[in-house]
């Protein structure tokens, strides 16, 4: 085998290998004689075809694995020689084209081919010091603990029609209703509704629709105004002013409902406070959920900024290409254009490819601190979290489980963000953190840019 590296520019190396004929044709007898011990051929003895004869049925199909464990071969001493750190699998050209290839299956000439390796770059990562975050926290109030109780009861309260000539319709009654959604005075697909149950005040339905049947009385008819908001997941609603001609066919109070020990024990707990201990719990844990993901988006930004370094192409093509697969998909299932959202698709293409180099930059240092310090995920957290993802297919859940079993690629998706928390769990333990107290609409509004979290 001969070997000559035609390129090495920063993280691209590039090498010209040559297979001598002799090479190859001693493999390809060594497999014939092989075969030649083991084959069954009509008019031989078992073992006795001679190796011509089976090099004219067999000589090509064995020359092409012959072909490919050697270019393997190759290609994992050229690594191991040059102590490559390979970021994705080598690239093939064979410069001598279709003939040349022919010539080899045939065991008749030299076979010559260039590989072209891209490389992990080369991270100091230091210590870090530098790094200082703060850790936005809330505690959890008495009357956020009310709410949350408040909202278990809605969801169990029962109602009482109510009748007579003067009842109306008030805020926390239910209102039986038809509606008929209509732009520009024309009825639009997915706008009619029959028989559908609406509580007065919950948020339901688009902002003021529901404000406006407050009033109304048993049959009465009404016509709602409203105006979609400007981000509606549907794009042709998004942002138009539209008329619901409404029915209002049944109105029903809520029943009180005391939130006492008798009610706790509809949602299985002994006493109040035992309900009141588990809520507060609940919220607790979503509070530090909340506090531990803008902790570690703020840390994720601080090592953005303290690592520059050249990136693999390949790589970052690939993170983007994933992005933006996902992003197409997202448009053709809202039915919004760049357009709508205020942006081109060139311009779009540079964002989304910035959050793909980020993601392969934080996914290339967190690989590295997690190497150095010895980070690793047990088996067991992995069929932990395996288990959880499958719970979430009801009906499912032998094949998924099966899916992710019998697919290495599928199941590194379940391992990479385990390992990726243990590198921040780490990480936390090296940087300066201060707890920043704040109010509950901060610590649970949404960051901006959720998809700027790597992929180790």
């Amino acid at each position: 085998m001969q070997v000559t590296q035609t390129l090495s520019q920063g993280l691209k190396h590039e090498f010209k290998v040559v297979l001598p004929a002799g090479d190859l044709a001693a493999k390809l007898q060594a497999q014939l004689a092989e075969l030649q011990t083991k084959a069954q051929i009509k008019g031989f003895r078992p073992g006795k075809a001679p190796t011509s004869y089976l090099k004219k049925i067999y000589g090509k199909g064995i020359m092409g694995e012959v072909l490919q464990d050697a270019v393997n071969e190759a290609n994992r001493k050229i690594v191991e020689d040059h102590g490559l750190r390979v970021a994705l699998e080598p690239r093939l050209d064979f410069p001598g084209g279709q003939e040349e290839i022919e010539r080899a299956l045939e065991a008749e000439g030299d076979f010559s081919y260039s590989v072209a390796f891209e490389v992990l770059p080369s991270i100091e990562i230091g210590s870090f010091d530098d790094i200082a975050i703060e850790r936005p926290v809330a505690p959890v109030g008495d009357d956020e603990v009310a709410k949350a109780i408040d909202s278990l009861a809605e969801r169990i309260r029962e109602f009482e029609e109510k009748t007579g000539d003067d009842a109306k319709a008030a805020k926390s009654d239910r209102v039986t209703i038809d509606f008929t959604g209509k732009l520009d005075g024309e009825p639009f697909e997915g706008g009619t509704g029959g028989d559908i149950d609406l509580a007065l005040g919950s948020g339901s339905f688009i902002p003021g629709f529901e404000e406006q049947l407050e009033g109304a009385a048993k049959g009465e008819q009404r016509i709602v105004k409203v105006k979609f908001p400007d981000d509606y997941s549907v794009a042709h609603l998004a942002g138009r002013d539209a008329e619901f001609d409404v029915t209002v066919k049944a109105i029903a109070a809520a029943k009180e409902l005391p939130i006492d020990d008798a009610f706790a024990a509809k949602y299985g707990f002994e006493s109040l406070a035992d309900l009141q201990n588990a809520v507060r719990g609940n919220l607790e844990a979503d509070y530090a959920k909340a506090s531990r993901s803008k902790l570690k988006r703020a840390l994720l930004d601080a090592l953005d900024k303290k690592f520059s370094f050249e990136l693999p192409e390949g790589l970052v093509e690939q993170e983007f290409s994933t992005i933006w697969s996902q992003l197409e998909a997202e448009r053709k299932r809202s039915g919004k254009s760049f357009e709508d959202e205020g942006t081109s698709e060139d311009s779009a293409r540079d964002e989304y490819r910035r959050i793909a180099e980020r993601r392969v930059r934080l996914g290339l240092v967190l690989a590295e601190i997690g190497q150095g310090a010895g980070v690793k995920v047990e088996d067991k957290d992995v069929t932990d979290a395996l288990v959880e993802r499958v719970r979430s297919f009801p009906g499912r859940e032998k094949e998924v489980w099966d899916f992710y079993r019998n697919n290495q690629q599928a199941l590194a998706q379940i391992r990479a963000p385990l390992y990726e928390e243990r590198v921040v769990d780490h990480l936390v333990t090296k940087i300066r953190v201060t707890d920043r107290p704040v109010t509950r609409e901060e610590l649970l509004a949404a960051d901006e840019d959720e998809t700027a979290t790597p992929a180790v």
